[in-house]
């Protein structure tokens, strides 16, 4: 395992666990009424994005339980398709998946 997919890892689970602690007590409507949080969470699922993209194949292969392509292929909708993002496909993708997955993704 070489020393800068656990750079990478940390960025993920860090992103993920902020996005945890800001939306503690929101629901999906917050979303819509609180530009900052809407952004916030968007920015961090981007830095996840990018950190799973530079991961290795062999840890991806290694650890093939993370769904790589999908955290991936999200950052790439949110930062190419900027300007028509769906909050409702953030808020499920956040509450459905980076959250559940936190606690897998500090034991790599």
């Amino acid at each position: 395992m070489l020393k800068r997919d656990l750079v990478r890892i940390k960025h993920m689970y860090d992103g993920a666990d902020e996005i945890k602690h800001f939306t503690h007590g929101k629901t999906r409507n917050d979303l819509d009424n609180d530009r900052l949080l809407s952004l916030a969470i968007v920015h961090l699922l981007e830095i996840i994005g990018e950190a799973a993209n530079k991961v290795t194949p062999e840890f991806r292969t290694k650890y093939s339980q993370i769904p790589w392509k999908s955290v991936v292929e999200m950052r790439n909708r949110l930062i190419h398709g900027y300007y028509d993002i769906d909050l409702d496909i953030v808020w499920k993708t956040v509450a459905n998946k980076y959250l559940p997955c936190i606690r897998n993704w500090h034991k790599l």
